[in-house]
């Protein structure tokens, strides 16, 4: 298996995987470049197949995780992806492991993920079969898995993702970063579809790891909350939100 690991010197020419054939995301495609090259002097690594598909991984010390969680002396997997026709082919294990052999200086490897299947999320299943636990949770559906390679203090989520709460309340607000190409086109169609139903807007845009510790929720890349409180980490598109809405106003 012939994998790439990203750097300065060729992520200007490689693919980043997600979005690179959607002319709506170009700038999102851009910024999540950005991110990346932003991420790699303090370790972050991005593996993916030598093929122009979603097949990749990627990780970086937890310290500087752009993740809601205290996980002192961890490798911290960010985003893990294995589509189409490349399912179910050994390439997600063998992903894994580059992971889990990167990391055996560190006290263990944590990953995000849920209680059962959501989009956006690697399956719990998949982990758990190759030696995760569970070790904590955050509401409404979120899971901390670890696999240890020492007795090092277990990683656990911090307080404010424990809460699923945000400070705005009242109307539509959304938290993203760029490191999702749709993030930043998709929050754009957003604003448009909840101002148009007179609804108070707000955009929080996440630009650090250290805002990102302190995410309101556990999904760091992208959440929607509703006069405070947690609705949904899933990308809106107008047309889902149309649908989203008429459940929010039951």
């Amino acid at each position: 298996m012939n994998f790439i690991t990203l750097n300065e010197s060729n992520i200007g020419t490689e693919h980043i995987c997600c979005a690179f054939s959607d002319k709506k995301t170009v700038d999102g495609y851009e910024a999540k470049k950005q991110y990346l090259k932003s991420q790699m002097e303090g370790g972050f690594i991005f593996k993916k197949l030598d093929v122009k598909h979603k097949v990749f991984i990627e990780y970086s010390p937890a310290e500087t995780a752009w993740l809601p969680v205290d996980a002192p002396g961890y490798t911290a997997i960010h985003c893990f992806w294995v589509a189409g026709q490349y399912k179910t082919q050994g390439y997600g294990k063998a992903l894994l492991d580059e992971c889990i052999n990167d990391s055996k200086d560190k006290d263990g490897v944590i990953v995000i993920t849920t209680v059962k299947k959501k989009p956006f999320f690697t399956d719990k299943a998949f982990f758990l079969k190759h030696g995760f636990t569970v070790c904590d949770s955050a509401p409404p559906f979120f899971e901390l898995l670890v696999l240890r390679n020492t007795g090092a203090p277990l990683p656990k989520f911090r307080d404010n993702a424990r809460r699923a709460e945000c400070p705005e309340k009242k109307g539509i607000a959304v938290y993203y970063t760029n490191r999702c190409p749709f993030t930043e086109y998709y929050t754009d169609e957003l604003e448009n579809a909840v101002t148009a139903k007179r609804i108070p807007f707000t955009r929080i845009k996440i630009t650090s790891s250290e805002q990102a510790k302190d995410f309101p929720s556990a999904s760091s890349i992208y959440s929607i909350f509703y006069n405070g409180k947690f609705v949904t980490h899933e990308i809106q598109t107008a047309g889902r939100f149309e649908k989203l809405w008429a459940g929010m106003e039951k």
